[in-house]
């Protein structure tokens, strides 16, 4: 055996006569890890997707009723937490629905008849 393959031998730390315990040493899980960078590359990839789109919206995290994160999107007038932001196609203002003072078809003939 070369002197090489003594010094490699001597860095194992079984060889060092005690063997150490599981529960003595740091656990490093696997779904842990990816638990967490899922998290960290989801909000990077939101963040990167609206500044893309050349746009000032912020995001804003919430909890989950089960221990997880949700990410919404930050009206850029009225600072509330929304799930969907829209732009005015005339106007060009971003907002949420209530700000922009906007509603749904089939609220707006709600109790009338629709002709086809």
């Amino acid at each position: 055996m070369t002197t090489e393959t003594q010094q490699l031998k001597a860095k194992n730390p079984n060889s060092l006569g005690k063997k150490l315990l599981v529960e003595q040493c740091q656990k490093i899980v696997a779904n842990d890890l990816l638990r967490l960078s899922s998290k960290t590359l989801k909000k990077a990839l939101l963040e990167a997707k609206i500044e893309t789109t050349g746009h000032d919206i912020g995001l804003i995290a919430g909890n989950t009723g089960f221990g997880g994160l949700r990410y919404w999107l930050k009206c850029p007038k009225c600072s509330r937490r929304v799930g969907i932001v829209y732009k005015h196609p005339l106007t060009n203002e971003l907002g949420c629905r209530v700000c922009l003072n906007l509603e749904y078809r089939k609220r707006r003939y709600k109790g009338m008849i629709e002709s086809g």
